[in-house]
């Protein structure tokens, strides 16, 4: 049985946690105020985006001269999976929820006879990527030196992903990241970013619209812009579903910490109780025997 100064150094080394968690799960909690209105700003903007585009798309579906970003290379062999995690931990489930359904698309390519590549944007994806991944992986990104997300961020990653893409080293590109609901609701999302999944009904419309300049050139314009403001917008929902995790998880580890504060104050004061007892009737004995 540990002695008493074994159960106080361990019940102040618990309340020291405790007094840790509580500081991460208010500091967190600052931050995914201003996380969540700049990734709900960016909502309506992506979501535009996306539709302008695909109206565009719809009536230049067939065009000989579409451009790749929207009509593919013709080949699905290639697949590049752009995985965005954070750069810290602590915050439960949510770098391993992204890597998981990142994951999980993998092996079902693979078992299709697909090559996978991936592109690691955040540093708790990439090392969890590694332990199986090691060798497809072909870029990797740090963004601890940022601390304020910017759409310059993600034009440098849409940069080098285009580049790759010229350069013929993958036929799919598909984005994964965390899109953020709530405090305890963050969904692991996977959006095919090149070339671009049109939505059902765009090339449908009977809507008829005359563009200037033509439809193909607008969209050799738009799409390497929209491939940014994806990523933007995934880079600033991850933001805040980190910090909307991290303050769930500090919150659980702070009741945690008070939890076992409490039984191990409990068993303490038990044994010291015991202990008192034992003094006492080791007193009245060794007196009653005099």
């Amino acid at each position: 049985m540990a002695s008493l100064k074994d159960m106080r150094v361990r019940i102040a080394s618990t309340k020291a946690t405790q007094k840790i968690t509580k500081a991460m799960q208010m500091v967190a909690a600052s931050k995914l105020r201003r996380a969540q209105t700049a990734a709900e700003a960016a909502r309506p903007y992506a979501d535009k985006m996306s539709a302008v585009i695909s109206n565009i798309a719809g009536a230049a579906a067939g065009s000989p001269g579409a451009p790749t970003l929207l009509a593919g290379t013709g080949r699905d062999q290639v697949h590049l999976l752009l995985v965005c995690t954070g750069e810290r931990g602590l915050s439960g489930a949510f770098n391993s929820s992204i890597v998981r359904l990142a994951r999980e698309r993998a092996q079902a390519l693979i078992a299709q006879g697909k090559e996978v590549k991936f592109f690691c944007v955040g540093r708790k994806g990439y090392e969890q990527l590694r332990r199986q991944f090691d060798k497809q992986i072909v870029e990797h990104m740090d963004l601890r030196s940022v601390r304020q997300l910017g759409f310059v961020n993600a034009e440098d990653i849409a940069k080098k992903i285009l580049a790759r893409f010229d350069n013929g080293e993958f036929d799919v590109c598909t984005l994964f990241y965390s899109r953020f609901r709530s405090v305890i609701a963050q969904i692991p999302t996977a959006q095919q970013v090149i070339p671009l999944v049109v939505e059902e009904g765009a090339a449908a419309s009977t809507t008829s619209y005359e563009y200037e300049p033509e439809e193909d050139e607008i969209l050799t314009r738009l799409l390497p812009r929209n491939l940014a403001v994806q990523i933007f917008r995934a880079l600033l929902e991850n933001n805040a579903s980190f910090y909307g995790a991290q303050m769930s998880a500090m919150d659980n580890a702070t009741r945690n910490a008070g939890e076992m504060i409490r039984k191990q104050t409990l068993v303490y004061n038990r044994t010291r109780q015991a202990m008192i007892t034992k003094e006492l009737i080791e007193i009245i004995s060794g007196a009653e025997a005099v």
